[in-house]
C-alpha cells in the first residue's frame, strides 16, 4: 500500500494541497491567501501565490507541513 503524500513544497499547487486536506485552508487564510476560491488559484503553486502576496514562502511551507503532520 502506497503512503499518501503529506509533505508539501513550494511547487505544490494550491488545488492539490486543498484536495489533500481541505482544513489547511485555515493556515493559508492566516497568511493572507484569501484567493482560495478563485479558479486560477487552484493551478497556482504555493511559491507563486506567496510571490504575488508578498508572503515568506519558506515560512508558509513550514507551517503547512506542521499542520499536515498534526
Amino acid at each position: 500500500m502506497r503512503k499518501k503524500k503529506t509533505e508539501v513544497t513550494k511547487q505544490t499547487q494550491i488545488g492539490e494541497l486543498l484536495a489533500l486536506n481541505p482544513n489547511v485552508k485555515d493556515v493559508l487564510l492566516g497568511f493572507g491567501l484569501h484567493c482560495l476560491g478563485c479558479p486560477m488559484s487552484q493551478m497556482e503553486t504555493l511559491e507563486e501565490a506567496c510571490m504575488v502576496h508578498g508572503i515568506d514562502a519558506d515560512l508558509l511551507i513550514e507551517k503547512v507541513n506542521e499542520f499536515l503532520k498534526g
